[in-house]
């Protein structure tokens, strides 16, 4: 039960990092750019997360449980650092679009 809950987040953590790596390349601003850029590395560390987590459940052995350790921890740094600059180039998207608009 468990392992299907972590697939499913592992899936959507993926379908979210795709998205936002699309709106990524189709816009022209460079500050949304990097807005969007910063929410594809949310999803991607939240997908590691989920990934270093499934591996305790599926594979309950040392080795299987010092992957899932790196894998949580590498996913955290790339989720917090990711959403620190989502945060911080958020503030400014909005004005960033109002002076290109035209």
């Amino acid at each position: 039960m468990l392992n299907a809950l972590f697939v499913t987040f592992i899936i959507v953590s993926f379908a979210a990092y795709f998205y936002y790596k699309t709106k990524q390349f189709r816009t022209s601003l460079p500050i949304q750019k990097k807005w969007y850029k910063a929410k594809a590395g949310v999803a991607l560390g939240l997908f590691v997360i989920f990934f270093g987590l499934n591996t305790f459940i599926i594979q309950d052995t040392l080795l299987g449980n010092i992957v899932g350790v790196v894998f949580v921890v590498v996913g955290l740094m790339e989720s917090y650092h990711s959403y620190k600059r989502a945060k911080h180039e958020g503030k400014f998207v909005q004005q960033e679009y109002e002076l290109n608009k035209q």
